[in-house]
């Protein structure tokens, strides 16, 4: 069974993208479980003085959940063309150290859905990139979502094409688990 930790970049409670992580989780396969993240919010601001010191107990709860997972789903808003503030800092967080990050070498996707008529795109295309920088293993699928207060419906995804890409785009962030795990066994 593949396991998928969902983030929202989100912390609305009747966010856009947290009800598209729910979708991607009814839409996954039998052999996909998928779990939504729902602690960001208590991430403190990024200090490298944690690293040092034991850091604060939600970011060690990031940092697990991180790695308890066989891949990451991130589906983020656009804020001011960009990633949200809270979201980044929580990567900062989990980016360290570097070289032993628990992103690295772990097949992420990256979705998005905001009111705009670009479905978050810039802050896709910043997350994927600061992902890759961090070596994790980013999964080139994209899925904007436009204009999501007309795609969803009391929170469900009511959109049928947005949901058939959801499934296609969890599919193949499976695919790239199994490619994973193939390769550990191999090697």
């Amino acid at each position: 069974m593949a396991r998928i930790l969902g983030i929202s970049g989100s912390l609305r409670r009747d966010s856009h993208n947290t009800s598209l992580l729910r979708a991607a989780a009814e839409t996954a396969g039998p052999d996909v479980e998928l779990e939504l993240y729902d602690d960001l919010k208590e991430v403190p601001p990024y200090d490298e003085h944690g690293e040092l010191h034991p850091p604060a107990a939600s970011v060690a709860r990031l940092n697990a959940a991180v790695a308890n997972a066989d891949a990451v789903l991130f589906a983020t808003p656009e804020y001011n063309a960009s990633i949200p503030g809270h979201l980044k800092n929580a990567i900062d967080w989990i980016s360290r150290p570097v070289a032993t990050n628990v992103l690295r070498n772990k097949p992420v996707l990256v979705v998005g859905a905001s009111t705009g008529a670009f479905g978050a795109a810039w802050a896709q295309a910043e997350l994927r990139k600061v992902l890759a920088a961090l070596g994790a293993r980013v999964v080139g699928v994209e899925l904007p979502v436009p204009r999501a207060h007309t795609r969803f419906e009391e929170g469900e995804l009511s959109d049928e094409e947005i949901r058939a890409g959801l499934a296609k785009a969890v599919a193949a962030l499976a695919e790239k688990i199994r490619q994973r795990e193939h390769a550990k066994v191999v090697a």
